[in-house]
């Protein structure tokens, strides 16, 4: 099939034909640098979306559970999704949309040349046809002259009339007349001839070469399509594998959720220690002192603050209020996130782990300090034995820093691990205290403190841990050694009543009567007074609370002596079980 032979009478279609072919070809251009844009926006909305999500640093502790980690897995997926839809956009841009606008470009030039070379054609064959028909209206002219002069010898032939010489002038002028329709007639042939031929050679030759060359531009812009086309999919194609792999991987993190390693590990942080409260003792009225019986409607208003620091209904810790000048406000004792630098301020469970992450963090960074010190001593070795590598003392100020760093380092661990010790060996108490508070024993408010007891005038007083490592870590306890003495009253002989505030959150107050006791208490435990501000107490002993605990851990206590009358300082509020007076 050749256009030149079954279509050469279709110039002018074949030229529109072909011009919408290049024009469909622009338009497929057009379609690809659109879908490029688009591929190239949703890969940057997927990774805006994957950077919106991120796991914020607060929300870092909750990488544990499994189905964070599954989130995490899947914002990564998603994150090479897009990746691999950048590189359909780029793959698409380079080789497609560039391979069809320069094919484009040349389909044009080469059509345009085909339909000059057609037009410069067909202009040769009507020139030539302009002659052949000059001609034939030259010889039907000079024919139709010579028959008239024909006609007119003739006649003059026949007129008797007419002289000899008149005669011979019509018979001159038909002779020429006859030569010129001769020679009309042959340059009409002639003309002919030329025309026949070059109109042969214009319809068998001349014509179809260029419709030629237009089939063969036409048909490589269809096949140009089809392998665009195909090439285009191929790039799709190309990524489907990585793409199938993202989508394995999301599935895959999507199985890695696991509820029951998730729950357990919501057990492991929040898991305080204590046990569950005991059975409430019945308390016989009847049997009890008149005297200590107190009205039996306690406000809710106290239990409604105790809280214990660590758990999930933990506030923000409210400071004691300093008595004596004891209780300061040690700032350089808490962490960057408000805790206490033993982590005292938990539960026993959850400190000890704390503590053992804090150890195993030291002990990490004491291997890579340790690593880069000795890497600046060998470099300060070879400085000294060939100078020309370098001044040694150049590493010396780098190599005393990193010592100090190290020195530190061992320090903060020596410290910690104190802190461990110290958190291993006190004892755990039997009932929690945010279970057993709140009993009521037959008229008489009955809680068990630990983490330290509610107080009127705090509205989010957060307990203290249930660990005697306080004793010697919390900034306002009478171990820190801050303050003096509270165990003098009127008539005691000793302790002093007017001391300087140390910080903000202090006071100093002058007692000048016993206060009278706001309700009883129990050892639960013996506890030996270390510093002052405190007393002693061994198991079972009674004493009398005045003054509950302030959300610090300690309780002021009283208790009746041979000789001074009254002893009185704080203990440990979870070594007792208080029952408060209404």
């Amino acid at each position: 099939m050749s256009w030149g032979i079954e279509l050469w009478d279709q110039n002018e279609n074949l030229a529109i034909h072909t011009n919408r072919g290049i024009d469909a070809l622009d338009k497929f251009a057009n379609f690809l640098r659109d879908r490029v844009a688009i591929e190239t926006e949703y890969a940057g909305k997927l990774r805006r979306l994957v950077k919106n999500y991120q796991p914020k640093k607060k929300e870092e502790e909750d990488n544990e559970f499994t189905s964070v980690q599954a989130f995490r897995n899947l914002l990564k997926e998603v994150g090479d999704l897009a990746g691999q839809r950048e590189v359909v956009s780029e793959s698409l841009q380079l080789q497609i949309i560039a391979g069809v606008t320069l094919l484009s470009k040349t389909l044009r030039e080469d059509r345009k040349k085909c339909l000059s070379d057609g037009a410069t054609l067909q202009q040769n064959l009507t020139t030539q046809l302009s002659s052949l028909d000059r001609a034939k209206r030259n010889y039907e002219k000079a024919y139709r002259d010579s028959e008239k002069a024909v006609d007119s010898y003739k006649r003059a032939d026949m007129d008797l009339n007419l002289s000899r010489a008149e005669v011979e002038r019509y018979k001159n002028v038909m002779t020429a007349k006859i030569q010129q329709s001769d020679d009309a007639k042959n340059e009409y042939a002639n003309q002919l001839q030329k025309t026949n031929n070059l109109q042969q050679q214009h319809f068998s030759i001349l014509l179809p070469a260029v419709l030629s060359r237009l089939q063969e531009l036409d048909e490589k812009r269809t096949r140009g399509f089809r392998e665009f086309i195909v090439g285009a999919a191929d790039v799709e194609s190309s990524v489907a594998p990585i793409i199938a792999r993202c989508m394995e991987g999301i599935v895959k993190a999507g199985e890695s959720i696991n509820e029951k390693e998730d729950t357990f590990k919501v057990i492991e942080r929040y898991q305080s220690g204590f046990t569950p409260p005991r059975d409430i003792p019945f308390e016989d009225l009847s049997k009890c002192d008149p005297d200590s019986v107190q009205d039996s409607h306690y406000s809710n208003s106290t239990s409604n603050h105790l809280t214990i620091r660590g758990t999930m209904s933990a506030n923000k810790l409210k400071k004691r209020v300093g008595i004596f000048n004891i209780f300061g406000s040690n700032k350089n004792s808490l962490t960057a996130d408000g805790q206490k630098e033993d982590f005292s301020d938990l539960p026993p469970n959850q400190r000890r782990k704390k503590l053992q992450a804090k150890i195993a963090e030291l002990t990490q960074n004491i291997a890579q300090e340790t690593k880069a010190r000795d890497g600046l001593m060998k470099m300060k070795i070879v400085y000294e034995a060939n100078s020309s590598l370098g001044n040694p003392m150049t590493v010396e100020g780098q190599l005393n820093e990193s010592e100090h760093k190290l020195e530190k380092l061992k320090v903060d661990l020596k410290k910690y691990q104190g802190f461990l010790e110290k958190a291993s060996q006190v004892p755990t108490a039997t009932s929690s205290p945010q279970a057993t508070r709140n009993q009521l024993q037959n008229g008489h408010r009955t809680s068990r403190h630990s983490n330290g007891s509610a107080d009127d005038h705090h509205d989010d007083g957060d307990d203290q841990p249930d660990d005697a490592g306080s004793l010697s870590s919390s900034s306002a306890s009478p171990e820190s050694g801050l303050g003096t003495s509270h165990t003098s009253l009127p008539g005691s002989g000793q302790g002093s009543a007017n001391e300087n505030a140390i910080g903000e959150d202090t006071y100093y107050e002058t007692e000048v009567e016993t206060l009278n006791p706001v309700g009883k208490c129990r050892a639960l435990y013996p506890f030996e007074a270390s510093s002052e501000g405190s007393i002693p107490m061994s198991e079972g002993e009674e004493l009398q609370v005045i003054e509950i605990d302030q959300g610090d851990g300690w309780t002021r206590v009283r208790r009746e002596n041979n000789s001074n009358g009254w002893d009185e300082g704080f203990v440990p509020t979870s070594y007792i079980e208080c029952t408060l007076y209404a």
